[in-house]
């Protein structure tokens, strides 16, 4: 079973604490802990200058919507974050879930993370769900690679639309992963997740949003 949560050890009272809320996507299924998109993206920060510290990762390889709500009830992260990402619902996607059901289970997600960082909305990231329909792993799919990107979309469309109600800045990585995502190199070796080389343009994506919003008061 991959792992449920890290806990970046030896915080700092100075240092700018991260959140990272999701699925197989975040917890880098895969790929070297150093491979993460949530810890490329410290990573970057650090280099832009900024005190941040290790990101605190609760996700785990399949979980939905409600399976993260359900961890994050068991894991109580109960601190106060700076900047808290979320990226969920390729699972809502894959087990054939309707798109509705996911936009309300988003939506209390998405409360959670602005309860997380200290209800500064501002503060707040949502990535969108790549496109695993263009993966080698998809090919024995009898959906077809067409319909999931379709349905992908769909729920996109909907986090998207959840996101700019709340104002929650919404970094699409979506046709990052339609452009390269098929080649070997973006690939980890179940020719499924992406490789860490993926997440590198996954944080490209999302490090303007993320220095932004650390920017703000």
């Amino acid at each position: 079973m991959t792992e449920l949560f890290r806990t970046a050890p030896g915080t700092t009272a100075t240092e700018l604490r991260y959140l990272a809320l999701g699925d197989s996507y975040t917890i880098g299924e895969g790929v070297p802990e150093s491979g993460r998109w949530p810890v490329q993206l410290a990573d970057a920060l650090r280099a832009d200058g900024l005190p941040m510290a290790d990101p605190r990762i609760i996700a785990q390889t399949g979980w939905t919507t409600d399976e993260l709500d359900a961890a994050i009830n068991a894991v109580h992260p109960l601190a106060e974050y700076d900047l808290v990402s979320l990226l969920i619902g390729v699972n809502n996607q894959y087990r054939g879930r309707e798109v509705a059901e996911y936009r309300t289970q988003f939506s209390h997600l998405l409360e959670r993370a602005t309860g997380f960082a200290q209800w500064r909305r501002e503060r707040v990231m949502v990535l969108s769900i790549p496109d695993w329909g263009i993966t080698p792993f998809a090919v024995s799919d009898a959906r077809g690679a067409e319909r999931i990107g379709t349905e992908i979309d769909a729920f996109n469309l909907a986090a998207r639309q959840v996101c700019g109600e709340r104002g929650i800045a919404f970094v699409d990585i979506t046709g990052a992963s339609r452009e390269r995502g098929a080649e070997v190199a973006m690939l980890a070796d179940d020719g499924l997740h992406p490789s860490s080389a993926m997440y590198a343009q996954w944080t490209r994506l999302a490090l303007p949003a993320a220095r932004q919003l650390l920017a703000t008061s």
